[in-house]
């Protein structure tokens, strides 16, 4: 088989898998914002398998530009579905659309007018800096939120993703800064069709070992899991979840500025793996953050009903029960009441 064949092939099955894997996501999962963006992203990812080539000429068939565009707005996609999926919180806004808008369109600019004028090199290191930047918000989204998934082996798994998808798209980037505006072999596009190949089959197949519910959980404003009743240990687990509850309920630790559950695991000398279980197996969060909100949105609910607390702001409220800011508090609390802090007083108030 030549290069050219072997090439062709590996971009196609990389193509297929993509595919496949989006119409998966958008069969089963698409009422959820992540799995939405999952789609979108394998798709973009599609646009790149079939378009991408290490080194690039100063002419770009004009039938070959969208792609390459849609290839590079790819990276805002992969942004956005970190976001989504570490941060249960995250919602798209219209200034998201803007920003891909801007990449995609900036880069169809570079291949049918910066690259032929003759500036290939600046359009190249220009795209590729926009890419490398892209990859260090999904890193760092990554990083920041991490802890707060209380699922394991969901947790494994999106890491994953995150990572040999920055880690390729990275390495891809610098590569690509390093040859600009030059040709390079088609051992080396053979070589990379085959290792986005691998990645996509990788990445494919570490979802498939994760329950869809898990990976991608319909409702994340409260607990979905059932406590697992019969274990050996249960004892032992019940007095945790006492003690537990006990800092919730007593100390009010989820007021501490920046709690983690770190800090909570110290709190209660056992290491951080076990009380990660415990929340999610005993008492059915899937992250950490949902659990310390709905403790502190119960305080608010109280005070926010208190009759003689009916003078008190409601960010001083909000700010009391452990929120940082208000606008984090009103989503939250509508997600789990249905109705505004303040919509919710107001009900408390002619209810009585």
């Amino acid at each position: 088989m030549t290069l050219a064949a072997t090439e062709l092939a590996f971009r196609a099955a990389s193509v297929a898998l993509l595919l496949v894997l989006a119409a998966s996501l958008l069969s089963d999962f698409r009422k959820v914002l992540a799995a939405r963006l999952g789609a979108a992203f394998a798709l973009g990812s599609a646009a790149h398998a079939a378009s991408y080539s290490i080194g690039v000429s100063s002419l770009v068939p004009a039938w070959h530009a969208p792609l390459i565009a849609l290839s590079t707005g790819n990276i805002v996609v992969f942004w956005l579905f970190t976001r989504a999926l570490f941060d249960d919180e995250f919602r798209l806004q219209s200034w998201h659309g803007l920003i891909w808008a801007a990449v995609t369109a900036f880069s169809l600019v570079g291949c049918l007018w910066i690259a032929p004028g003759g500036n290939t090199r600046f359009s190249v290191i220009a795209v590729d800096l926009i890419v490398l930047g892209f990859i260090a918000l999904a890193v760092v989204q990554t990083i920041a939120s991490w802890s707060a998934d209380l699922v394991e082996r969901r947790r494994n798994v999106r890491v994953f993703i995150v990572c040999a998808a920055a880690l390729y798209g990275g390495l891809n980037a610098v590569l690509q800064i390093a040859v600009a505006g030059s040709e390079v072999g088609d051992v080396a596009n053979t070589i990379n069709a085959g290792v986005l190949a691998c990645i996509v089959a990788a990445i494919a197949y570490a979802m498939m070992r994760v329950d869809g519910a898990d990976l991608f959980p319909m409702s994340t404003s409260a607990p979905a899991i059932l406590a697992q009743p019969g274990r050996a240990d249960e004892s032992a687990d019940r007095k945790l979840i006492d003690a537990l509850m006990r800092l919730m309920a007593d100390e009010r630790i989820y007021r501490q500025e920046n709690i983690t559950i770190g800090v909570l695991a110290g709190r209660l000398k056992i290491p951080e793996y076990r009380l990660r279980r415990l929340i999610n197996q005993q008492l059915g969060y899937r992250n950490f953050s949902v659990f310390l909100n709905n403790h502190r949105i119960e305080e608010a609910k109280a005070a926010l009903a208190d009759p003689a607390q009916a003078a008190v702001p409601v960010i001083t409220i909000a700010m009391d029960a452990g929120f940082q800011s208000l606008g984090p508090f009103n989503r939250a609390f509508k997600a789990v009441t249905g109705v505004t802090p303040t919509e919710y007083r107001r009900l408390k108030v002619n209810a009585v």
